[in-house]
């Protein structure tokens, strides 16, 4: 397992907040690097994209080995989100930007990672959390805490037509948290495992909202 390194956007003045993208599976800490500035064009927020700490087969990084959807491979999951985990503890004195401000998100694994490390169990919560197209994880050893999410806000997105992470995935997340009583803004697209630009439109308002 590397080091957790990322790259940074910087806001335009003092940032009124942080923006943290987890990328894909395979992908990389540049993937999603372009959308920053689509959900934060005027750059009020710094944005951060990590890189995954693992390089496995077929190639790429991973933040944890797949061992089938909705169940991630324990071994590497775990010690993931330990070493993510305490990254993402370091960051509001890198960026001066307290945790209560900060929203996390990410795509496909990225969002398996926002969710765990930002509802997991004994972890602090972010200002909100963006999932898109991804799921939440079953793994022996961790938990999810959706205790105290009344009015928390989240947005999912997922495609109805995602080969990769099935839609069913994106519908539990938003029945689990509807139920624990967070405010959902949840959008399904007739897409594939992708982003639509549109949802990222209507992300952009709710980001400036949520910050």
């Amino acid at each position: 397992m590397d080091a957790i390194t990322a790259v940074t956007r910087p806001a335009a003045g003092t940032p009124e907040g942080a923006l943290v993208l987890l990328h894909g599976r395979g992908s990389h800490e540049l993937d999603l690097q372009p959308l920053l500035d689509e959900l934060d064009p005027e750059r009020r927020l710094v944005g951060i994209t990590p890189r995954a700490p693992l390089a496995l087969p077929p190639g790429g990084r991973h933040w944890y080995a797949f061992a089938g959807v909705g169940t991630p491979d324990p071994a590497t999951f775990l010690a993931t989100i330990a070493a993510a985990g305490a990254w993402l503890d370091s960051l509001p004195e890198a960026t001066g930007v307290p945790w209560e401000r900060t929203v996390l998100g990410g795509f496909s694994q990225g969002c398996v990672m926002s969710w765990s490390l930002g509802l997991g169990a004994g972890r602090p919560r972010p200002a909100a959390i963006i999932g898109l197209s991804g799921f939440m994880p079953t793994v022996p050893g961790f938990e999810l805490d959706l205790s105290g999410l009344v009015g928390y806000p989240v947005a999912i997105g997922h495609g109805t037509h995602d080969q990769v992470i099935g839609v069913e995935w994106g519908r539990q997340a938003r029945d689990r948290l509807e139920a624990a009583g967070a405010d959902v803004t949840y959008r399904e697209s007739p897409m594939g495992h992708s982003v639509d630009p549109r949802f990222v439109q209507e992300l952009s308002v709710w980001l400036g909202g949520v910050v």
